[in-house]
């Protein structure tokens, strides 16, 4: 198959919450396929640590601090991307955090904090990218990043699950919403990927129990991800995808009993 349909070359990417295990692998991705790359990430040095490590690969890249539940952070990147290169192609959102808390004991705190991460942060870089790439004329890819647990929702992660079942919903609502200025809105749902916010949950039984649900019997490896990422970003390859959920869960939601 001709390589050209998985090429970046020419394109831009913003990657929101980049210095995570799973969103560096993807903007690493992006990056071999041939596309600049914006690393956003509240830690700047590790930003611009990843940056630099991406630039290795011989593609201009970006290191952005931003707290991605603010907005006019949110702006400020997408204007520096864009006296930078001039377009934004491909946003991919992949801020996140979690927590176990048993559901009488969490606090509004904590629940504000978990859907700003994950949920808010994604409907506001829509709205600030998005409009970038619907205005542009040139179209682009969205990105979201879902979940094994937006539905049916896991244990032990109720607030977690909420904001990811909200992701799905922003996932199709903007994929109508866009479809006419060619910007495609599909999310990649992962299966088990252990990352730093996730391991105090893996416990010997709960792992168990996940390759117990799990046809594959294993976790997945955040090079796993790569692929999926890269053919969204694709117009060549995924330019009549819009809308979709990827699952890259080792069969996990296709299991029942």
């Amino acid at each position: 198959m001709d390589n050209q349909m998985f090429s970046l070359y020419g394109k831009t990417a913003a990657v929101v919450g980049g210095c995570g295990v799973l969103a560096s692998e993807m903007a690493t991705g992006f990056a071999k396929a041939g596309a600049s790359v914006a690393i956003l990430a509240r830690n700047v040095p590790a930003a611009e640590a990843r940056a630099s490590a991406i630039a290795g690969l011989g593609v201009q890249t970006l290191a952005i601090g931003v707290d991605a539940t603010r907005k006019a952070d949110l702006q400020k990147a997408a204007d520096q991307m864009m006296s930078t290169w001039g377009h934004i192609d491909i946003l991919l959102n992949a801020a996140g955090i979690n927590s176990v808390t048993p559901f009488f004991d969490i606090t509004e705190e904590e629940w504000n904090r978990i859907l700003d991460v994950n949920l808010k942060s994604v409907f506001l870089a829509c709205q600030v990218f998005g409009k970038i790439m619907v205005d542009s004329g040139r179209g682009g890819s969205i990105i979201n990043i879902s979940s094994a647990s937006s539905g049916p929702p896991l244990s032990k992660v109720f607030t977690y699950s909420v904001a990811k079942g909200g992701v799905n919903q922003i996932t199709q609502f903007l994929a109508r919403e866009f479809a006419p200025a060619k910007v495609r809105v599909n999310a990649i749902l992962p299966g088990f990927f252990p990352a730093e916010q996730n391991r105090r949950i893996l416990t010997p039984e709960r792992t168990a129990a996940i390759f117990g649900h799990t046809p594959m019997n294993r976790f997945g490896e955040s090079s796993e991800l790569v692929g999926a990422a890269v053919y969204l970003a694709s117009d060549a390859a995924a330019g009549f995808v819009t809308g979709s959920i990827l699952r890259v869960d080792g069969g996990y939601g296709a299991m029942t009993i």
